[in-house]
């Protein structure tokens, strides 16, 4: 999925004035052509009427390409609707979409009302007066969803900041804390600098690699502690969802230099382990630890080397 396409979305004031001055522009233009003909009456209505059209076209054009841009809910892979749930108001999302579908039928609605009332009319007074009621009635339609489209701002702005994952791609989750070598150990597999996806909630990011043969897989750095899922912060909410949904295998990286003390990183470790999920470990850093400790912790957990680690994936 990629979120950063979505473009930003303007106060409803905007539409409407947008919608009005292209109107008046194209009844301008109209207004001084040789092609206008007719009586009075013949001439005033058909510049009522383009200008209504021009209102309805500009108004839905723009209120359908939101919805268009915007990703179904409802067709969403698990992890960006897990997502979207952790990280905005599901519910207010979704009734801020339906309004502007309402706002949409509403406008095609009025026109096709306002559209009927004029090509009947003959009274010149009377046109005008159509023309100010729907003028009035389409102001007050965009008036009712200027709160939904405030929030599909704020949606936007948090979505245009989910890291691009291939959702259908075969994954495998590189877990552990911190600098404990996870970044380096995503680059020996790929064999390639990753692609670092920012993350806008905190300064770290998603690391995400790719290993290409009969078929890509697909390798992601995820960073985070694992804390009750409540107490986590975004980056690490996304790390979990990561690991839980798309994840196929974990390798798990630790670090007897010890940035992090060895006992939290074998409780993180469990925790990894309660996703039910084959886990490989690694040992980082190996080159300046004791080489009788790296034998040891080995044997121990029975942790993989990288070309063993290569062949296992």
């Amino acid at each position: 999925m990629n979120f950063q396409n979505l473009k930003s979305i303007e106060e409803y004031k905007f539409f409407i004035d947008v919608a009005f001055r292209k109107a008046n522009e194209k009844a301008s233009i109209i207004r001084g052509s040789k092609n206008l003909k007719g009586t009075r009456i013949e001439k005033s209505k058909k510049m009522e009427l383009l200008k209504i059209d021009v209102i309805r076209e500009e108004i839905s054009t723009r209120l359908l390409g939101i919805l268009k841009t915007f990703p179904s809910l409802e067709q969403l892979p698990e992890f960006y609707n897990e997502l979207i749930k952790c990280t905005l108001d599901y519910p207010v999302l979704k009734k801020s979409l339906g309004a502007l579908n309402w706002a949409n039928k509403k406008v095609v609605e009025m026109h096709r009302k306002y559209l009927i009332k004029i090509k009947k009319c003959m009274d010149m007074n009377k046109i005008n007066d159509y023309r100010r009621e729907y003028y009035g009635r389409i102001s007050s339609i965009m008036r009712q969803i200027k709160d939904a489209l405030k929030y599909l701002e704020t949606a936007r702005k948090t979505m245009r900041n989910y890291p691009a994952i291939k959702t259908g791609t075969r994954t495998i989750a590189i877990a552990g804390f911190p600098n404990v070598g996870k970044t380096t150990l995503l680059m020996r597999l790929t064999g390639s600098k990753p692609d670092i996806q920012p993350y806008a909630f905190t300064t770290k990011g998603i690391n995400v690699g790719y290993i290409k043969g009969k078929q890509k897989l697909q390798l992601l750095d995820t960073p985070g502690t694992l804390n009750r899922f409540d107490k986590m912060n975004n980056i690490e909410k996304v790390a979990f969802l990561a690991l839980k949904l798309l994840a196929e295998k974990i390798i798990y990286v630790f670090d007897l230099t010890e940035p992090y003390p060895l006992e939290k990183q074998v409780e993180l470790y469990k925790r990894v382990n309660e996703m039910k999920k084959p886990v490989i470990i690694y040992l980082s850093k190996t080159d300046i630890l004791d080489k009788e400790d790296v034998n040891e912790f080995k044997k121990e957990f029975k942790a993989k080397t990288l070309e063993e680690i290569k062949s296992i994936l």
